[in-house]
């Protein structure tokens, strides 16, 4: 047997296959990657950056303990949200865990609505020139001061192409965009052009797509579950570490809101609601551009298996 260290430059590993399974939040993708795993007899890869923390749960709609034993996933609360995670430390990780896996099986699942995990994993990712270090402590000194609306502005006024696409509710990326474009006068963008690093696998790329109002519905009921089942108290519970980058998504900024006496509940609910649904608009808009993608109805199970063994 190959040692897993060398299986990923092993021309026959390119038998071996990783179905990735994306779309919007709230579509169904969690479901669909438990079909698939079970039909093919493997595990999944979550490409998740959110349902990473283990600390996290109800406010990333982790799955559940009981979708958890059925199929065996990877990168779900594997991380505390003190660790500093990215797209460069996920591709190592999943590249790592799929050539152990490949050991098993010949395919692996991987599902999540990350786009830049998922880029990163099935192409790599482009070199951005250094930046200067000087440029970043003004900006976070200024975004520390300022809070998240003064980071948005900023991108929106300095990179409008990078914040009609990029994640403007994690600090994390445009504190990154925004340094690099300051630094180099170019967006971040620019610097994702370069050339696709080669895999010794497959990769077929399944997208899960809902009319808009099934999936805002979705997003609706999803919400008003999280808080039935306990988000304020999660979130109460994670106040002494509310500036920590993990801790500046949708889910968690709102309720912190509440919880400082900004908001009301009932005000915090309809935001997330709102913040959630401008965020599938982000990822469909991200997902829609890889060619790559063939897309199906979350229920259209047996259409995908076959394509997936014929297509």
């Amino acid at each position: 047997m190959s040692k897993p260290g060398f299986l990923l430059t092993m021309p026959a590993a390119k038998n071996k296959k990783v179905i990735i399974v994306e779309g919007p939040t709230a579509v169904g993708k969690t479901a669909v990657a438990i079909a698939l795993a079970e039909h093919f007899k493997t595990e999944i890869i979550s490409a998740d950056s959110r349902q990473c923390y283990r600390e996290l749960n109800i406010g990333v709609a982790r799955p559940l303990p009981a979708e958890l034993q059925q199929i065996k996933h990877h990168f779900i609360a594997s991380h505390s949200i003190r660790d500093e995670v990215s797209a460069a430390g996920f591709e190592q990780y999943a590249l790592k865990k799929a050539a152990e896996l490949f050991e098993q099986y010949e395919n692996i699942v991987m599902v999540g609505g990350t786009g830049l995990y998922i880029k990163a994993f099935s192409e790599g990712l482009d070199e951005i020139p250094e930046t200067n270090p000087e440029i970043r402590k003004e900006i976070i000194s200024k975004y520390e001061k300022n809070g998240l609306p003064w980071l948005q502005h900023e991108m929106s006024e300095k990179d409008p192409e990078f914040f009609k696409v990029g994640e403007i509710q994690n600090p994390q990326r445009m504190l990154r965009a925004l340094e690099v474009i300051e630094s180099t006068g170019k967006s971040i963008l620019y610097f994702r052009k370069g050339k696709k690093a080669e895999r010794d696998f497959s990769i077929v790329k399944i997208g899960l797509e809902l009319p808009k109002e099934q999936l805002h519905e979705n997003i609706h009921q999803r919400t008003d579950k999280m808080i039935d089942e306990g988000l304020v108290q999660e979130v109460k519970s994670l106040q002494p570490y509310y500036k920590l980058n993990a801790l500046q998504t949708v889910g968690y900024s709102e309720i912190f809101d509440y919880l400082n006496g900004k908001i009301s509940l009932s005000e915090a609910t309809r935001n997330i609601k709102t913040n959630t649904r401008r965020y599938a608009k982000r990822q469909m808009t991200w997902f829609r551009k890889d060619k790559e993608v063939k897309w199906f109805a979350p229920e259209e199970i047996d259409m995908i298996v076959s394509y997936i063994e014929n297509g």
